[in-house]
């Protein structure tokens, strides 16, 4: 074993380290120093073809669907901070629409489901320990923590050390931590041992990934082991990570994938399907496949290049070692995508996606459902990042709230611009600051 390798294991063994979090670790440390380690050049994949829709798959009767539900468990990935807008706490906290928040919206949304169809349907949080308090003090739900890891050293490989402040020598593995985390933390066992069959995992700030039993009944009916809901490309997904072809096998590719150069990534018309990161697991699979390897499955590696200390650009240059959960549409024999609307594709990953979600061009329902007043494909959203990227910022610009976007095409934003109330974007508008849109105004005017 290569030095920084056991360097890195050792730290992290040292820190309270599953064994299976030593065996995924392992594997990403040895694709590291792999030529070409993770990437994916366009000129090696082809696009994918006859993708089945979610309307396809048949409704099954109340009886099996109650049955089915039953044996599903709702998992949220829930341990980031939204440090990207500036927050300090939970992304999941965020005020979503009046007096909700993400995990409020959330919870309604799964006992809806159990009130519908009589069926017990836990709701689990990943969290981190960052994240835990807060969210398990604001719902009810049965939560476990992601891993962390060692950053590296982009010079050597070897564990980066930063005693100003420790915490930052380590990092999350990914959001494809999740398969090694269930099995670590005792999860999965215990999920099984419960008659809990399936679980649909999906990111806590995508409201529209609510659970569809049309799925469940499909896998369980063709004995499908993964699922990967995807919507097919817009310009709103150039940066998402997209399925194609390689070497006969389905993958995918996330943008820290694209070799330097590569410019295919955004060829929307070309690979048609993104990822939602809305996935179904049949857990007796996936346990199935860890007792052949603790390390299961096996993802591609994506290799994060960072500073140790994010917020300092001139501290050690760092390597994170990371694996995306979707990626295992690529390794798990049988997994299969389904083409999704893109309803149930609402992520919020920047302030321009919270004005939108915040606006009128969504209807919170009564049973938690964010449902899209707008016609398709919806307005596009561009805010300035150097005024609106940071939430306390961002809301200085709206005081009293949002503008109509229900009929917006498009909204761009440079420089500073403060919105009034009752501010209605109709079609195309640029907007340059500095400037104020007076109280009732409808642009273009």
């Amino acid at each position: 074993m290569e030095a920084f390798a056991q360097a890195t294991l050792s730290k992290a063994e040292k820190d309270g380290a599953h064994p299976v979090e030593l065996a995924a670790l392992r594997r990403r440390l040895d694709q590291v120093v792999a030529p070409r380690a993770g990437l994916l050049p366009g000129d090696e994949l082809e696009p994918l073809t006859d993708v089945p829709g979610l309307d396809d798959l048949p409704e099954p009767s109340a009886d099996r669907a109650r049955e089915i539900l039953d044996q599903l468990a709702v998992l949220k990935l829930n341990g980031g901070l939204g440090t990207s807008m500036g927050l300090t706490g939970p992304k999941s906290m965020l005020e979503v629409k009046p007096g909700k928040n993400f995990l409020d919206i959330v919870a309604t949304q799964v006992a809806a489901v159990r009130e519908r169809y009589g069926a017990r349907l836990p709701l689990l949080l990943m969290n981190s320990a960052a994240t835990r308090g807060p969210s398990m003090a604001r719902i009810e739900a049965q939560d476990f923590l992601q891993g962390r890891e060692p950053k590296l050293r982009a010079d050597d490989l070897f564990p980066v050390e930063w005693p100003a402040d420790p915490s930052l020598e380590w990092c999350p593995p990914g959001h494809g931590d999740l398969y090694t985390a269930l099995a670590a933390s005792g999860t999965l066992d215990r999920l099984l041992e419960s008659g809990v069959r399936w679980c649909f995992v999906s990111n806590a700030d995508n409201l529209g990934a609510t659970v569809d039993v049309r799925v469940a009944a499909w896998m369980a009916s063709e004995q499908i082991p993964f699922a990967m809901e995807v919507v097919q490309g817009t310009e709103a997904d150039r940066k998402g990570g997209h399925l194609a072809r390689h070497q006969g096998r389905v993958v995918l590719r996330e943008t820290a994938q694209v070799p330097e150069g590569d410019t295919s990534f955004s060829a929307i018309e070309r690979w048609k399907y993104y990822n939602t990161n809305n996935l179904w697991i049949d857990l007796q699979a996936l346990k199935q496949l860890q007792e052949a390897d603790p390390a299961a499955p096996s993802l591609p590696l994506i290799v994060n290049r960072k500073t140790v200390d994010p917020k300092d650009s001139s501290s050690t240059p760092v390597i994170q070692l990371e694996t995306a959960m979707g990626a295992a549409i690529g390794s798990i024999e049988g997994a299969r995508p389904v083409l999704v609307p893109r309803t149930r594709f609402a992520p919020v990953k920047t302030t321009d996606d919270l004005l939108v979600v915040r606006s009128d061009a969504y209807d919170l329902t009564a049973d938690g459902h964010l449902v899209p007043t707008y016609e398709p494909p919806g307005p596009v959203v561009t805010l300035d990042p150097a005024h609106y990227k940071l939430l306390p910022d961002f809301e200085r610009y709206f005081p009293a709230g949002p503008p109509s976007l229900r009929n917006a095409t498009r909204l761009k934003v440079t420089g500073e611009v403060t919105f009034g109330a009752d501010v209605t974007i109709d079609g195309e508008v640029n907007l340059t600051g500095p400037l104020t849109v007076p109280d009732g105004r409808t642009l273009p005017s």
